[in-house]
């Protein structure tokens, strides 16, 4: 089985930057389940993990830019409230920034109706909203 559209896929990432710090990793916890074509991760790493096998080692380089529903780039991060107004920082924390996953497809599953219905993987416990 390959990861498609509407397969649920399990994987374990490390993610660095290009001084090759890691910022996040799975190693040692669960696997991280996405819904493939659903935009549940980031797309660039959708686009490069499409077509791979349970098995497979993938090692991708995506240039950090957030965007909003309609492709434009948006983020805004909350730096002060008060009574009379807001200071937000539109800048995500990484962006401008080439990420570098090492991705390995541990498995992949089709979807479950109620998971495309919802656009996400449910945990092997169930799931609520």
């Amino acid at each position: 089985m390959k990861v498609t559209k509407d397969k649920v896929v399990s994987m374990h990432y490390t993610l660095k930057n290009d001084a090759g710090d890691v910022i996040d990793s799975s190693e040692g916890k669960e696997t991280m389940d996405f819904l493939q074509g659903h935009g549940n991760i980031i797309p660039g790493l959708e686009i490069a993990l499409e077509g791979s096998k349970k098995g497979d080692k993938v090692e991708v380089s995506i240039e950090l830019q957030s965007q909003d529903q309609d492709g434009n780039p948006f983020v805004v991060t909350v730096i002060k409230l008060d009574d009379e107004k807001i200071t937000v920082d539109a800048n995500h924390p990484l962006a401008g920034e080439t990420l570098h996953f090492s991705v390995s497809i541990e498995d992949i599953r089709e979807a479950l109706e109620e998971e495309i219905s919802h656009g996400h993987a449910h945990s092997a416990g169930g799931h609520s909203h």
